[in-house]
């Protein structure tokens, strides 16, 4: 239900659904108080162990475990209930948050167990994001869908700014064991939330669950033959490595480089906040005007610059100026980078296609964080950050041209797309039907299709999409093949696990992919429609 607002920001206009407004709110604290948390350890590790390489490690720790548990959290929010699953999440991180929080008050926490916990926190947080992103379509109407996913984005990008601001003063103020209670209390605030939401009954329809192992292979091959998640998984590679240096050596340039405390830390990452949050307010405008991924690559340049200003800074007034400029354009790149991945994936995939999206974030961040400090301890903080610097600009290059918005259908001649009709097999056999089932063994499908030589060209590039769509629905291999005494005759084979995943195939395919299917039949040159057909797997 929409609340009654005053007129609110562009980029806030999701916020008016109040089921949204409140479970954003409490993520957007849980997400602040996480980072708050990751300041504590950050500053508390430059007195247990105050190597560049230890610091580093504590941003590693808190991003590894997304790296190592993304799919299998990707997989159980798409089989399991989402809401159940979010709400454990934050009970084990807000388990791990008050033991965090105690061992330190009781100065029993060492460099190595502090390694231990971040990681804990990280393994919930790898649990969360992909349900939570998965979720987002559940809490607004389709045309806020876009402003949502870009939301979301603003608010863990906001916290991950305003969080270590909040960090910096808790630990001035009453020491780390301060900012790790703070993680605690935020995460409960989520906890509570989401007990509070009263989600709809999940409708699955007559099919059993996946399997986890199943459902992790079918997010796989969804990637493998999405173009459009596969480009947005490779920006977000190309942009987070380097720009994860600034999270794990800026705690070193401001104690050493700069010569200041945990005051004028959580300062410096406050005016990250203040222009992140401008940033939001100017999305909206600039993403009417510029496509995604020059959005992106622009800001992949301006961070680039700001990692090399930040490299030569001695003084906290161009340090801060380059806080700004990478708050805003970490904000632009990764909110439209995760606009990207959420709407590239259809409804049945999304927890999973965005758990391997997440991967690939929260990896590249826990590598590039790592290799900065290895850097650093080698050959300092400020050449480590130039290096990122130089590294980021070079990868955004690289990369420009995979493109983040989707390509235009081919268009197919007037009046056949709207004649074809998607192949539609018989009915099995009565006496099959009690083979049929999770435990049938593969199924082998096809289609035959009667083509003019003079199409042979465009049935080709329609069936480069097809295979596409096959594969995207839960093909395990597909071939195509041409008659060779009869040109004009091709058969597609496909073939699935079992029968079950045959039965999920028409509820995975979206509208677009039933275009692409009609495209090819389309081409058809026959009297009767193409011949469908399915075969089970049968030991001689």
């Amino acid at each position: 239900m929409a609340t009654p607002f005053l007129r609110l920001p562009r980029a806030f206009a999701p916020l008016r659904h109040s089921v949204f407004r409140t479970l954003w709110l409490a993520t957007l604290a849980s997400n602040t108080g996480m980072w708050v948390q990751n300041t504590g350890a950050g500053w508390l590790m430059t007195s247990l162990d105050p190597s560049p390489f230890m610091v580093s490690m504590v941003q590693a720790a808190s991003m590894l475990p997304v790296f190592l548990l993304a799919l299998p959290a990707g997989a159980l929010a798409d089989i399991l209930d989402r809401r159940r699953f979010l709400i454990g999440a934050q009970v084990w991180m807000l388990a791990m948050a008050v033991l965090l929080a105690v061992l330190a008050m009781t100065d029993s926490l060492g460099p190595w167990g502090l390694l231990a916990i971040t990681f804990g926190i990280g393994a919930g947080t790898a649990i969360n994001f992909p349900a939570w992103a998965a979720t987002t379509p559940e809490l607004v109407p389709r045309e806020d869908l876009v402003g949502a996913v870009a939301l979301n984005g603003i608010g863990f990008n906001l916290a991950r700014a305003v969080g270590p601001a909040l960090g910096g003063f808790a630990i001035a103020a009453a020491g780390p064991e301060a900012a790790f209670a703070l993680n605690a209390v935020a995460f409960l605030l989520l906890i509570v939330a989401l007990i509070a939401w009263r989600r709809p009954a999940d409708r699955r329809g007559l099919l059993p669950k996946e399997h986890l192992v199943a459902a992790m292979r079918a997010g796989l091959r969804f990637v493998s033959a999405s173009p459009s998640m596969q480009a947005a998984i490779l920006r977000a590679c190309a942009f987070f490595l380097p720009a994860a240096a600034v999270w794990g050596l800026l705690p070193l340039l401001v104690r050493g480089q700069l010569g200041l405390g945990p005051e004028a830390f959580g300062l410096m990452l406050g005016v990250m906040g203040v222009s992140a949050v401008g940033a939001g307010f100017v999305l909206p405008s600039l993403r009417a005007r510029l496509d995604r991924g020059t959005l992106v690559f622009l800001a992949s340049v301006v961070v680039a610059v700001a990692m090399g200003l930040l490299a030569l800074s001695e003084h906290w007034l161009p340090a801060a100026l380059s806080m700004a400029l990478y708050g805003a354009a970490w904000i632009a790149a990764g909110s439209t980078l995760a606009v990207s991945a959420q709407t590239a994936a259809p409804a049945w995939v999304r927890a999973r296609a965005i758990a391997i999206y997440q991967l690939s974030f929260f990896g590249m961040m826990a590598f590039g964080a790592a290799l900065a400090g290895w850097l650093g301890a080698r050959f300092g903080v400020g050449p480590a950050l130039a290096a990122a610097a130089v590294g980021g600009m070079a990868l955004a290059l690289l990369v420009r041209p995979w493109r983040l918005d989707p390509a235009a259908a081919p268009a197919a001649r007037k009046g056949e797309e709207s004649a074809a009709v998607v192949p539609v097999p018989e009915a099995p056999a009565a006496e099959l039907e009690e083979l049929l089932g999770e435990r049938s063994g593969r199924v082998l499908e096809a289609v035959r299709y009667h083509i003019d030589p003079a199409d042979r060209g465009a049935f080709l590039e329609a069936m480069r999409e097809v295979r596409r769509v096959r594969l995207r629905s839960g093909a395990l291999t597909w071939r195509l093949y041409e008659d060779v005494a009869h040109p004009e005759r091709w058969a597609e084979f496909w073939a699935v696990g079992n029968w079950t995943e045959h039965l999920r195939e028409a509820h995975r395919q979206t509208e677009s992919d039933v275009a692409a299917l009609a495209r090819a039949a389309a081409l058809h040159r026959a009297d009767a429609p193409p011949e469908a057909s399915r075969y089970l797997n049968v030991p001689p």
